[in-house]
């Protein structure tokens, strides 16, 4: 990473799935924002690092990826994470 991008941790949902990793962005300006990566015109796919894969229909199951692809017609909600302080 440089001066030039930024990485931001982001959630996704799918239909099965809650998947939380980085993206890599902009630091600043076009195509800044994580709904400018969302809406990219001929990406079909999100490139996540870091992430973690957990079911959302009760599976205790976590899997952890240095690399994932995440099909952008199968996410369901997107959002920055937030870590919250006490």
């Amino acid at each position: 990473m440089n001066d030039e991008t930024r990485r931001e941790r982001i959630v996704l949902e799918t239909e099965r799935h809650r998947i939380v990793g980085d993206v890599t962005l902009p630091a600043e300006g076009y195509r800044s924002r994580v709904s400018d990566l969302l809406n990219r015109e001929g990406f079909q796919f999100v490139p996540l690092s870091n992430a973690v894969i957990t079911g959302i229909n009760g599976s205790k199951e976590v899997t952890e990826m240095k690399f994932i692809a995440v099909a952008r017609d199968h996410i369901q909600i997107a959002y920055e994470e937030t870590i919250e302080e006490d």
